[in-house]
């Protein structure tokens, strides 16, 4: 007997596989013929093929909804929720083969998706996801979030804002017509072109997680927000979604850009040798003055000017940049440029908010009024109040951490790379990593290379689990792995993510202990990194890691202590616990 098995989840990662695994397996015991279609991000599609699907005696689909039905005309198809496949797929597969009908397409004309969805009660969605880098969690929520809404029956289009810029972006159209507008973002967006709409906030990893819940929890809880409210807190979101931490990231996701340009920048200043930028003229000095004079000296007040941008709008730049440049030049570095950051940012705001002015002149408080009284606040504050006891206290940290003996630096190693594997890109990895992308305005080098090393491990480490272990692996997840291992390479640890989500008591510590390990080795043999991005491939510009050849070890030996741990410690790919 053919069959074609298709299994799809709203986050497309675990129980697909697991579903269809255990599917298709209980098929080849009863000597039936399979072609396993999976809907998920962990390996690519492998659609049926129309010989597939002319030669096939049953179709069998654990989903929520049937993927491109049109294409099963007059075959027998079974479709019923993945989770009633789970506990007894025997089971299953014999309810498919005994109550299958013929499947036959709607009378009614075709329709589009909007069309479709609205007839059928279902709702139009238009969503945004940001995170802080714009790299890995932006594009996998959108992925959870399209499915989730595609199985749920409702019309949805997701935007991402990710490093390079806005892609699928929505179309005016698409705005008007939403039911409600969904921003899973960990940083500020322009939500000026969503005026009018009932909008809901979330963070990038509750739709990652949580695909389903954050779709209903918007359908149902999304608000109008009136000008200037777009920060304001609601009960249903998190500290975290709502306030300190999403602006620090707001602020860190500009400034990022910045950093990994400047220090890659001053890395090929060295690349004419340690001390060539000091000759005038000289190519090496123009790259400095470029990286280190203009890049770098951009960071703090980039990193204020958002921070002030997240909570006030465009109202809290200029004030937030005044105050990260004055953080700059007293020299209380990343800690004076947050602190002004958020000082410029709630005094903007509570002009905007509080200072009322009369109808004739109420147009210039933006342009006049916010910029003067809130970079006046902030510019005081910072030189009579704030600048001096936070340089001192800026100063002090960099010297500890430029004397620290080996025990020390070991031990800032471990709680560094432990927190970079900790939750995989989660807030507990962006504080790490935010504290070592603020040392490197005050020329401290050595956590950043700690935090990079550490932050590649978990992928990496994944890939060599289902290397060494294939036996533990199904075919699925072996070839995720081999994703994984290419992830971690460019310093992405989200690549180790649908590991963490089906096995975490293991995938985690095994992870963490890989991390400190290398953390540790990093701090010991004391290494420097210009970038804080780039993963390996900054290796390939001398001087940008020094030393090199011992920096790739430590993440060597992270990385097969991760591996090797964790494939001896997993269970066979039979035993995982089945997770709805």
């Amino acid at each position: 007997m053919n069959i074609i098995l298709i299994t799809a989840c709203p986050s497309g990662m675990a129980t697909t596989f697991l579903a269809a695994k255990r599917l298709e397996q209980a098929a080849q015991r009863q000597g039936w013929s399979v072609h396993v279609e999976m809907h998920g991000e962990i390996a690519p599609l492998q659609a049926a093929t129309a010989d597939q699907i002319a030669n096939a005696d049953l179709i069998v689909v654990a989903a929520d909804h049937v993927p491109a039905p049109e294409r099963f005309e007059g075959k027998r198809l079974f479709q019923a929720p993945i989770a009633s496949a789970l506990p007894d797929p025997n089971g299953f597969l014999a309810q498919a083969k005994r109550e299958a009908p013929i499947y036959s397409s709607p009378a009614a004309p075709a329709a589009s998706v909007s069309t479709a969805a609205s007839s059928a009660g279902g709702k139009k969605i238009v969503a945004v996801t940001a995170c802080p880098t714009g790299v890995a969690h932006t594009f996998m929520a959108a992925e959870a979030l399209s499915e989730a809404g595609k199985a749920m029956g409702h019309a949805i289009r997701v935007e991402t804002q990710g490093s390079v810029g806005a892609q699928d972006k929505l179309t005016e159209e698409e705005i008007a017509q939403a039911d409600v507008v969904l921003l899973a973002c960990d940083i500020d967006v322009d939500p000026s072109r969503f005026a009018g709409k009932r909008i809901y906030r979330t963070s990038t990893g509750n739709a990652l997680k949580k695909p389903r819940p954050t779709i209903e929890a918007a359908l149902e809880n999304a608000a109008l927000e009136s000008s200037g409210s777009a920060n304001t807190t609601s009960d249903n979101k998190s500290v975290k979604e709502k306030g300190v931490y999403k602006h620090l990231l707001t602020g860190v996701s500009f400034m990022l850009p910045m950093v990994v340009a400047g220090g890659l920048l001053i890395a090929l200043s060295f690349v004419f040798g340690i001390e060539a930028f000091e000759q005038e003229g000289t190519l090496a000095a123009a790259l400095m003055q470029i990286g280190g004079g203009t890049a770098f000296a951009l960071m703090i007040p980039v990193l204020a000017g958002y921070i002030a941008y997240s909570i006030a709008d465009r109202p809290g730049i200029a004030p937030g940049m005044i105050g990260g440049m004055l953080a700059a030049n007293i020299g209380s570095g990343f800690i004076g440029g947050i602190l002004a950051g958020f000082l410029a940012g709630y005094v903007a705001l509570a002009v905007t908010r509080y200072v009322k002015l009369p109808s004739s002149v109420e147009s210039l408080k933006p342009i006049l009024t916010i910029p003067l009284v809130a970079s006046l606040v902030t510019g005081l504050t910072m030189i009579y109040v704030i600048g001096e006891p936070v340089a001192a206290l800026l100063n002090a940290l960099t010297s500890f951490l430029e004397s620290m003996g080996s025990t020390n630096a070991v031990l800032l190693g471990i709680l560094l790379g432990a927190m970079m594997c900790f939750d995989l890109g989660g807030p507990v990895n962006k504080a790490a990593y935010t504290f070592g992308v603020g040392l490197l305005a005050s020329e401290t080098y050595g956590p950043m290379a700690a935090i990079m090393a550490a932050g590649m491990v978990p992928a990496i480490g994944m890939g060599i689990a289902s290397f060494v272990a294939r036996n533990k692996f199904s075919a699925p997840e072996r070839e995720a792995g081999k994703a994984s291992f290419v992830l971690g390479l460019c310093f992405i640890s989200e690549g180790a993510i649908p590991f963490a989500a089906k096995d975490p008591l293991r995938v985690i510590p095994a992870c963490i202990a890989g991390g400190a390990l290398t953390g540790a080795l990093s701090m010991l043999v004391g290494a420097k990194l210009m970038a804080p991005h780039g993963g390996i491939f900054v290796l390939l510009i001398p001087n940008a890691i020094t030393p090199a050849l011992l920096y790739l070890g430590a993440i060597i030996a992270g990385s097969l202590v991760t591996g090797l741990g964790y494939a001896f410690i997993k269970r066979g790919a039979a035993q995982v616990a089945v997770a709805t």
